[in-house]
């Protein structure tokens, strides 16, 4: 892991928690090192900044690759229907082509 990268992102954030990229970066930096907190990032930004988009393809696809498959298809179902709402297209599309690809392998 890069520590000058992740000292930086935490740096970051300290100076302004309620930036939902800030928090987004360290979510993602900390999928490559610490799960556990990736997770509780991943968690604030869903609870804090539900309304951030790109956190909702990757948070749905980290709980999936954590086998949490109740919680990945909630993420993906809120993405896919904010997508929308937000009339991102771009975004909608990826968020529903991840979320096939997730229904898809549950049905395996």
């Amino acid at each position: 892991m890069n520590s000058t990268l992740l000292s930086n992102l935490l740096r970051f954030y300290e100076e302004d928690p309620d930036d939902p990229f800030n928090v987004y970066a360290l979510a993602i930096e900390y999928t490559k090192s610490d799960p556990e907190k990736a997770a509780q990032f991943f968690d604030i930004l869903l609870n804090k900044h539900p309304d951030y988009l790109p956190t909702y393809y990757h948070a749905g696809s980290f709980f999936a690759t954590k086998e949490e498959m109740e919680k990945a298809e909630e993420i993906y179902r809120k993405g896919v229907a904010l997508a929308l709402l937000q009339k991102n297209n771009k975004a909608h599309q990826e968020l529903q082509r991840a979320f096939n690809s997730f229904l898809d392998e549950m049905d395996d």
